[in-house]
């Protein structure tokens, strides 16, 4: 059962409540279908049903996840900044405070540092063109030589 509540500000100093609503993650799980799917990511819940046609992953990735927390997967596969952006037209409220685990929901992906060893990403490619480059040099001067 979803219920509501006020939070937050509207960020302009002017002290505004939003009304917020929760969901149990019961609920969320009973959303787990092609025809309704509903994601928990980072303790704010997702309607995701209207894009599951439009998903570059395929509808296949989000059918696993649905109905479930989906956090760990989503940082997984590193989504972009625009997908991100992305998520914010399907968010329908949070899960309720009595269902968040301790870590979960305090983390805000806009200002998560998902970046801190993005250079191990280009060690293997850049080994393998450096690699590459000398076998080139070495059979263009082998075969200039005979």
């Amino acid at each position: 059962m979803a219920s509501t509540g006020a939070s937050g500000s509207d960020g302009k100093g002017q002290g505004v409540a939003k009304s917020v609503t929760y969901y149990r993650l019961e609920e969320v799980a009973k959303r787990n279908s092609s025809k309704e799917i509903w994601l928990v990511i980072h303790g704010r819940v997702y309607d995701i049903t209207p894009f599951l046609n439009e998903h570059p992953g395929g509808e296949e990735v989000l059918l696993e996840q649905a109905g479930a927390d989906a956090s760990e997967s989503f940082e997984d596969v590193g989504h972009s900044i625009d997908a991100r952006e992305m998520l914010k037209q399907y968010y329908i409220g949070d899960v309720h405070p009595n269902d968040l685990k301790p870590e979960s929901g305090s983390k805000d992906p806009s200002k998560n540092d998902t970046c801190k060893s993005c250079w191990s990403y280009w060690i293997l490619p850049i080994i393998g063109a450096v690699l590459l480059g000398f076998l080139y040099r070495y059979y263009t001067s082998e075969s200039k030589s005979s």
